[in-house]
């Protein structure tokens, strides 16, 4: 029988034999370390992401290459590793061109599912928008290069049956990306094809035909959170009423977006004519008043910043509302009318009015007008032309997660936003 040892991690004590990788003793005994190229049968693991970045015996290091020994004494939920983690995950959306309503891989991705955990609501980042490659060429996968966080999973893992290496890296530092060897993916078995989309974290590998969206409840990371509730640590809690409360007034108004935030919030049904009994609504399209009355306690923006009249809509939101808050990712960092910031404004006018098919005979012109709002050379955050307080992801969030929020800023009532609330999609 193996020798027995202790080990500590966030000062618990816990017996383990020698040799066994950190981040699966951790997951053992409830305790979540957060990874995206952890690969449990992967030896030596890769380390490529390190977003399972802990405290090791007093230095930080990735726990996935880290083996129990005797006097191991790890750091995981401190308040700096937590942040660290965060940002490495927000770093990785970043970078990357990760439009999650329009993923193929929405609800099993490892990264959103990352972002889940950490409750990452916004990044402290600017979005790069790389335009880069989506090669169609292999026999059956599309390798979207927008989407790989270069993990090395598929590098090491995707073989053919005589031991060929269909992945591999290719140049180096920023410019380093994940090339494909086309006639050794041309062998795989379909069986093998579908097993390499599967192993990939986020929506980098697909299968063409093989990668349909599935319902939400049937997706891997919809309704349970892979964190464990420590001894003494208390479960999520459904909102708690706080007594009586005072009459507020609300703002809403809908900027380059779809819409679709506001019907999410008359998702509420039967309990919005309770919430009528408790606000105001002020210059919102769901009571059609056009103009500010008065200074409003809470303004929700949905849609971000894509003409000039955006920007002068939210500016005078900012000057009208105690608090502002941004609703869904379009608001948040731009989401999917954001999906233009990877081409030039120039190449997106002509496409949409110069070569695409008109409803007027031989009408092809860009039109100008001075009475007509600018386009501006990107679809803006929010947040990057007046200051926002409070962040509500999703497309839509669900109705019941803006309304807690909302019951929070206007009477600081108590609520867990709970896993199944919390979602980019």
């Amino acid at each position: 029988m193996a020798n027995t040892i202790t080990i500590k991690i966030d000062g618990r004590e816990i017996p383990t034999e020698p040799g066994r990788n950190l981040v699966t003793v951790a997951a053992e005994n409830g305790i979540f370390i957060p990874s995206l190229c952890f690969y449990p049968h992967i030896e030596p693991p890769l380390g490529t992401c390190r977003v399972c970045t802990c405290r090791i015996n007093g230095h930080f290091g990735p726990a996935c290459m880290e083996k129990t020994r005797e006097g191991l004494e790890v750091e995981v939920n401190t308040p700096d590793l937590t942040d660290t983690r965060k940002a490495l995950v927000e770093m990785i959306f970043a970078e990357g061109n990760h439009f999650c309503p329009a993923c193929e891989k929405s609800g099993d991705c490892d990264l959103q599912h990352m972002g889940y955990e950490m409750g990452m609501s916004k990044l402290r980042f600017p979005h790069l928008f790389k335009d880069r490659l989506i090669d169609f060429n292999p026999k059956r996968m599309v390798i979207e290069h927008n989407r790989c966080v270069k993990c090395r999973r598929c590098v090491e893992e995707v073989l053919t049956s005589d031991g060929r290496r269909v992945f591999s890296f290719c140049n180096r530092g920023n410019e380093t990306v994940v090339g494909i060897d086309y006639d050794a993916e041309a062998v795989l078995s379909e069986e093998q094809a579908v097993a390499a989309m599967h192993l990939c974290p986020t929506g980098a590998i697909l299968v063409k035909g093989k990668s349909l969206a599935r319902p939400f409840g049937d997706r891997r990371f919809d309704m349970e959170s892979s964190k464990i509730a420590a001894p003494g640590q208390p479960e999520e809690k459904e909102a708690q009423p706080a007594g009586e409360l005072e009459r507020k007034t609300i703002a809403t108004i809908s900027l380059a977006g779809c819409f679709g935030c506001h019907m999410s919030m008359l998702d509420i049904d039967l309990g919005f004519l309770d919430l009528i009994e408790l606000v105001d609504f002020n210059k919102s399209p769901l009571n059609d008043i056009k103009e500010f009355t008065k200074i409003c306690d809470v303004g929700l923006i949905e849609g971000g910043c894509c003409s000039s009249e955006n920007v002068e809509v939210l500016r005078e939101f900012r000057k009208k509302c105690k608090l502002l808050v941004a609703v869904g990712e379009c608001s948040i960092w731009g989401g999917l009318p954001a999906m233009r910031n990877m081409i030039p404004l120039e190449e997106c006018l002509e496409e949409a009015y110069l070569n695409s098919m008109s409803s007027e005979e031989g009408e092809f012109t860009v039109p100008y007008h001075e009475d007509l709002p600018k386009i501006l050379d990107k679809v803006y955050a929010c947040s990057d032309i007046v200051k926002i307080d409070y962040f509500i992801p999703g497309c839509p969030p669900t109705a019941t997660h803006i309304w807690k929020a909302v019951r929070n800023l206007l009477w600081n009532e108590q609520y867990s936003v709970l896993y199944s609330e919390f979602k980019y999609d």
